[in-house]
Order: structure tokens, then C-alpha cells, then sequence
């Protein structure tokens, strides 16, 4: 078994995580491909050797690797579904970071992760992604989002004009400081911070989130994620921000984003005790009642 390993930081606090992770994995006998940033920062801890194979493109994890194993937060978490893409390389998410709703094994739970792995004793929950075409006029361009798209103003602190459409049929004209378009698995970031819903993994639906709107009559929309969403932007700004899972770019005015949902989908990997549910309860306290 090949196991590909991404992470972004080793800290004194982060550190035994990795140590206990490669340390087991050897045990088992499986080979390690290491992220190369990452692997240059191990070499510099003493926990790796010069002659371990690395990767530093989705290109070098098409073929021969088994398991990607995240080492961080949710952010290191989607920065690893960039590299994976359609690969269909199941993803396993070890938290070290902070709240941790996709890299949801705690520390404590390494040893216990990859003996489950080692037997077998796990499932796949298959989570959707967007894919963002672009054209900004000297080249089209795509981008893959598993959380969302976020539109915000960039050089002004006037309120912007995001011009909606679904399946070519106008939607709407948002007033606000923005707007979201998210997955099932974004429902509980950005979108939920902006007052949209919380829509569990599998469900086959867009939510559509407009930030700080100007009209108290605008809300957030569940739409089918098979409807392609467009988006064009207006404001006093000549360039705006596009987010595309916390990576950024400038877009500018008149230029048409077309939103679908992508022909491929992540393996996450889950195990019985860890569910969608709990997770929402115990990290966010949802629904939390002394009644109950």
C-alpha cells in the first residue's frame, strides 16, 4: 500500500502527530510519498530521508497511490482534495488544527485511524466539488472547490451588484457585500456564517448565499447542483475578489463566472463511531439543551 502525506506546518504541538503517523505506517510495512515542502521540513526535524519519493503536483498521484492522508486543518484538508482531484485516492483527515469539520480524527485517534484502515473497517463518503470556469479574455480557466465560491468587493467599501442566473434563466440581482455559492460540505463554513443552512454530505443541491445583502427580503437558496449557476459582478471597483476555497484572485468587472457541479467526487474516508451528525453536535454544539 502506497500512502501520499500532506501537510503545512509542523510545530513542537503538531510534531508527535506526524512522528506517531510515519512511525505507524512504516510498522505496517506501507510506502510513504511525501508532499515535497512537507518533506523538506521533515528532513530538517530528522524524521525523513533524502531518499523518500515526494510529490508536488496532482499530476504525480495519478496512478500507484492508495491513500492521501491530510495532516492539519480543514484548509490542509482541501488543499489535499487539490492535489487528489479525480484520482479517486480516498482522503483521510487527521486534525491538529482547531474546530476540524473535514479533518475530523483527533490526535489521539492516529493509531486507532490507520488500524481501521489496515483491516478494512471503513467507508467512503463521497462528497461533490464545483468547478469554476472562467474566461478573462486571454484564456479560459477552471478552478475545483469542495467548500465554495465566494464573490466579495476588493478596493472599495461600497456594496456590490452580483447578477445571478440559473440555467441561463435570471435569478436575481444581489446588493451586497458579496455572495457564496457552496457545496453540501461549505454549508457549514462560509455559507453558515452568513446565515445559509446547514445541508448534510450526499444531498445533490447548490446553496446560493448572498453576504451582508442591502434588501431584507433576499435570503439564502437551495438550488439542484445539476443547474449551472451564472454569475457577473458590478460596482464602482473596476476588479473584485474571487475566493475559491480561501485561494484568491482579482476577477474584473463584466467578466462571467459559470459555476457547475464537477464529473468527479472525493472519497472521504469515514469509520462507524464518526458521523456527519455528531460532528455538527460536538464541534458546534448544535442543538445543545440541557433538556437533552
Amino acid at each position: 500500500m502506497q500512502v501520499a502525506i500532506y501537510g503545512r506546518k509542523i510545530t513542537k504541538l503538531t510534531l508527535p502527530a506526524f512522528t506517531e503517523i510515519l512511525e505507524t505506517i512504516s510498522s505496517f510495512g506501507w510506502g510513504i510519498l511525501l508532499e515535497e515542502e512537507l518533506s523538506k521540513s521533515l528532513n530538517q526535524k530528522g524524521l525523513n530521508s533524502d531518499s523518500t519519493k515526494t510529490f508536488s503536483s496532482h499530476k504525480h498521484l495519478k496512478e500507484g497511490v492508495d491513500l492521501m492522508i491530510s495532516v492539519g486543518g480543514d484548509g490542509t484538508f482541501l488543499k489535499s482534495v487539490d492535489y487528489v482531484r479525480d484520482s479517486e485516492i480516498p482522503v483521510l483527515g487527521i486534525n491538529t488544527g482547531r474546530l476540524g469539520f473535514l479533518a475530523n480524527v483527533a490526535k489521539d485517534q492516529i493509531q486507532e485511524a490507520l488500524s481501521l484502515i489496515k483491516a478494512k473497517k471503513y467507508i467512503f463518503q463521497k462528497r461533490s466539488l464545483l468547478i469554476v470556469h472562467v474566461n478573462d479574455g486571454t484564456g479560459a480557466q477552471d478552478f475545483f472547490a469542495m467548500n465554495e465560491l465566494a464573490l466579495h468587493k476588493k478596493d472599495t467599501s461600497s456594496m456590490i451588484t452580483v447578477k445571478v442566473s440559473l440555467d441561463g434563466n435570471f435569478l436575481n440581482s444581489y446588493w451586497s457585500d458579496g455572495l457564496i455559492v457552496s457545496t453540501p460540505t461549505g454549508s457549514t463554513a462560509y455559507n453558515l456564517s452568513c446565515g445559509g443552512p446547514i445541508v448534510t454530505p450526499g444531498c445533490q443541491v447548490h446553496i446560493v448565499t448572498p453576504i451582508a445583502p442591502h434588501n431584507l427580503n433576499v435570503r439564502p437558496m437551495v438550488i439542484p447542483d445539476h443547474m449551472p449557476i451564472t454569475l457577473n459582478v458590478e460596482g464602482r471597483g473596476r476588479s473584485y475578489l474571487m475566493s475559491i476555497d480561501g485561494k484568491s484572485r482579482s476577477i474584473k468587472q463584466g467578466q462571467e463566472i459559470v459555476i457547475n457541479k464537477a464529473a468527479f467526487m472525493i472519497n472521504v474516508i469515514k469509520f462507524e463511531n464518526n458521523n456527519f451528525l455528531d460532528t455538527i453536535r460536538n464541534k458546534m454544539l448544535w442543538g445543545i439543551d440541557k433538556r437533552n
